[in-house]
């Protein structure tokens, strides 16, 4: 029998000038008792330091993935 506890669950957080805020979203990501996360970063070409955030979160938590992305419209960000 599957519990609920043997499934992965992907959060998918998109990323776009958020600077001031991003630490304390992945924060409270990474902090949650479910652990079996993988949280997937998606950089969408944000002109602040959020893109070397990122690369910096996964480099410490190895459920982190990073996708840097050229700009698009939001719509368009997981595609």
């Amino acid at each position: 029998m599957i519990k609920s506890t043997d499934y992965l669950v992907s959060v998918i957080v998109p990323i776009y000038k958020v600077e001031k805020d991003l630490a304390a979203c992945v924060q409270s990501i990474c902090n949650q008792t479910y652990t079996k996360l993988e949280i997937i970063l998606v950089d969408d070409g944000s002109p602040d330091n959020c893109g070397q955030m990122c690369d910096e979160f996964a480099r410490n938590d190895a459920r982190i993935k990073v996708i840097h992305k050229v700009n698009c419209h939001k719509h368009a960000m997981l595609e």
